[in-house]
């Protein structure tokens, strides 16, 4: 699985990274926080991945990927958000099968049943919850959703 920092164009194993980071910066308190983001631009769907490393009071760092999908397979809105939640659960279990737990997966959906993602809330939190990742949802506080939704721009 690759990845980059905002800062470079090179891509690295997302887990080789990861743990080298967390041995590296030991010193902080790091909590890992994962989301993914998509948004219909022109003829393709981009997805954007991101893990934040919350490092106590002193800011974050972030890591992600981004994939371009054409647009015909994914038009519809719940198609595109289900697509967020796949690509999130697959970067988890990649991380969990070596080693690595994320504090929780943030979920692009919203808790306000007046808002159109929250058809998909108990689904894509069942989803999460069943592989046993914590999923948290809007009006949380979703650093790497923030972070993937300016990258998905």
């Amino acid at each position: 699985m690759k990845f980059r920092t905002i800062s470079s164009d090179l891509y690295f194993d997302l887990a080789e990274y990861v743990k080298d980071y967390l041995v590296l910066n030991s010193e902080y308190d790091i909590k890992l926080y994962l989301g993914t983001d998509s948004q219909n631009k022109n003829d393709l769907t981009t997805y954007a991945t991101t893990l934040v490393f919350h490092l106590g009071d002193s800011g974050c760092h972030v890591i992600f990927t981004r994939q371009f999908v054409p647009l015909i397979p994914i038009s519809d809105y719940f198609t595109r958000l289900w697509g967020e939640v796949e690509r999130s659960v697959n970067v988890a279990m990649y991380l969990r099968n070596n080693g690595i737990e994320v504090e929780h997966v943030g979920l692009d959906l919203n808790s306000d049943p007046k808002r159109k993602s929250h058809k998909l809330l108990a689904a894509s939190k069942g989803y999460v919850e069943g592989y046993g990742f914590k999923a948290r949802v809007k009006p949380d506080l979703l650093p790497a959703i923030k972070a993937a939704d300016d990258l998905a721009r």
